[in-house]
């Protein structure tokens, strides 16, 4: 929840307000229950108090991204995206009421299976969007809600860009560092796919180790320091005892250091994790992927060419030692990165005779009759064995009752064993924390404002009406966490400088070079601290000698 109040609920037409789901920087989210049809949706509501062009693109752009997306299992859908009487936009989405993985991650222990699990299907959800030409840039345990239906969807396209946009990219507004891969810290910064692939390995990796990968307990944390261990210190391993080496393995390859180091697409990471799955013996999850990239191959007859223009959602097993897809030859396959992680060495199966490994599974259950004994013919019925005269005519006693008190009594015994066994030796677990849905978190503090705030001309203006640029620099301040991020704009432009006018968020840096306004004296800027729900320090202004 943001430290400001949140804004009034708009009047929807067809829709009725019932609470406030959270509020950030920019937007408040709300629930709402539509009447047609009837359910119940989150509403995400622009601030009327923000005149940011960016800021606007950007919330129009996460509308567009998310409606071609949210066909997808698992990404949030959308339903529509208006504006409303008072001139807000607005996007109407699935409500997912359970908590989202940025809730849990630190409150409960996450399973293997479950984190396995949800990062199978939220890569197939990425790969989709790489597919579709998207980044998404903020892929992180907050950004992976719960529906209804305990299924993870990612959610908040609010910074994605396209993919042939990653060249032009300036700085690392939005993203969220403690999951920011190395190459978003570089002056200039870059971006592909394979940083989108080191985000969502950041975030499995905090499902399993309830805190975030570069985060050290005991030690500083500021956004700094984990801007120096993203960029230069080893991924340290899991040391849960129910991490198997394969998946240590698998997240340091897709947390490489050099992007090139990495698996290439996120099919590639999430048919790792289903390999996983299958050396614990668990349920291999489906991946979904819709890939419209293709027109398909010609085939012949009315109803074949239907199929060139059908998406295909493909759901790949993988055999676990070759790496192949079902149906494929089981080649040996070289391993591309054994320079990066060692290979582990797949635990051998146990060894078979010759003669069982020569049996079919009928041959193996098969019961055959005896044959007869050595002397008789082959056609002579066996001997029947010798009644003592004592026994008469008097039937067997039956055995089955005897076995069926041996089988309860072995049994009994196993059970008080095992009862013996887990109230001596074996410690109650701690119990599992739960988390309430929509709770409001306290109010954060206000932050400390930047200090020894200074501008200087980094290039003078030049002829023609070429703009001249200006380098703001400042210090970080005492309690300035790993989320916080800078604002930096110009300082009381008059009313016709609405393209300087604008408000620049600065993340993982403590400089930014904007251009100067010309034509003006005294101009200034000014920088303030803010947090990712909303909080923010006093601006702190600095002039430009001369002016």
């Amino acid at each position: 929840m943001s430290s400001r109040p949140p804004a009034p609920p708009p009047q929807l037409p067809g829709y009725e307000y019932e609470k406030l789901l959270g509020s950030g920087g920019f937007a408040d989210v709300f629930l709402y229950r539509q009447f047609r049809p009837q359910r119940r949706v989150a509403i995400k509501v622009l601030l009327s108090t923000v005149h940011d062009d960016t800021v606007h693109r950007q919330f129009e752009a996460e509308a567009n991204v998310m409606a071609t997306m949210s066909t997808h299992p698992s990404i949030v859908t959308i339903h529509t995206a208006e504006v409303s009487d008072d001139h807000r936009p607005y996007l109407v989405m699935e409500y997912c009421p359970r908590p989202n993985y940025g809730v849990r991650f630190r409150k409960e222990r996450i399973t293997v299976a479950e984190a396995l699990r949800v990062g199978v299907q939220i890569a197939g959800a990425v790969e989709t969007a790489h597919r579709a030409g998207i980044l998404h840039r903020d892929i992180k345990p907050a950004n992976i809600l719960v529906t209804e239906y305990n299924r993870p969807a990612l959610t908040d396209f609010g910074i994605s860009i396209a993919a042939g946009q990653a060249a032009d990219l300036e700085d690392t507004q939005g993203m969220s560092i403690p999951w920011s891969p190395p190459e978003l810290f570089t002056d200039p910064p870059r971006v592909d796919v394979r940083s989108d692939l080191f985000s969502l390995a950041a975030t499995l990796y905090s499902l399993l180790a309830g805190q975030t990968p570069f985060e050290r307990p005991g030690q500083r944390n500021t956004a700094s320091d984990l801007i120096h261990r993203i960029s230069s210190e080893p991924l340290q391993p899991l040391n849960r005892p129910d991490i198997p080496p394969q998946l240590n393995r698998l997240l340091s390859i897709a947390m490489a250091k050099d992007p090139a180091a990495r698996y290439d697409t996120a099919l590639a990471f999430g048919r790792g994790l289903q390999q996983v799955e299958q050396s614990l013996s668990l349920p291999v999850t489906q991946m979904d992927i819709l890939d419209d990239r293709s027109g398909g191959v010609a085939h012949a007859g009315e109803e074949d060419e239907l199929d060139m223009h059908t998406r295909i959602r493909k759901v790949a097993t993988v055999d676990p030692e070759t790496g192949a897809a079902a149906g494929t030859s089981r080649r040996p396959r070289h391993d591309p990165y054994a320079a990066i992680a060692p290979a582990l060495g797949s635990p051998e199966a146990p060894s078979l005779s010759a003669a069982s490994a020569s049996q079919s599974p009928q041959e193996a259950t098969m019961l055959r009759p005896a044959g007869p004994p050595p002397g008789a013919s082959a056609a002579s019925p066996p001997p029947a064995a010798e009644v003592p005269e004592s026994a008469g005519a008097a039937r067997r006693t039956p055995a089955w009752p005897f076995v069926t008190l041996a089988a309860v009594f072995v049994v009994l015994l196993g059970v008080a064993s095992t009862f013996a066994v887990r109230t001596l030796f074996v410690e109650e677990p701690d119990p599992i924390a739960t988390s309430d849905v929509n709770v409001a978190v306290p109010a954060a503090e206000v932050p400390d404002p930047p200090h020894s705030v200074t501008v200087e001309v980094v290039s003078p203006e030049g002829e023609g009406g070429v703009a001249g640029k200006a380098r703001v620099s400042w210090a970080t301040p005492a309690d300035f966490k790993e989320d916080y991020f800078y604002q930096v704009r110009w300082k009381d432009l008059p009313a016709n400088y609405e393209r300087d006018a604008v408000t620049h968020p600065v993340h993982g840096r403590s400089s930014h070079t904007l251009d100067m306004p010309q034509g003006l004296t005294g101009r200034c800027v000014e920088v303030q601290t803010v947090t990712p729900d909303g909080g923010a320090s006093d601006w702190v202004e600095a002039c430009l000698d001369g002016d």
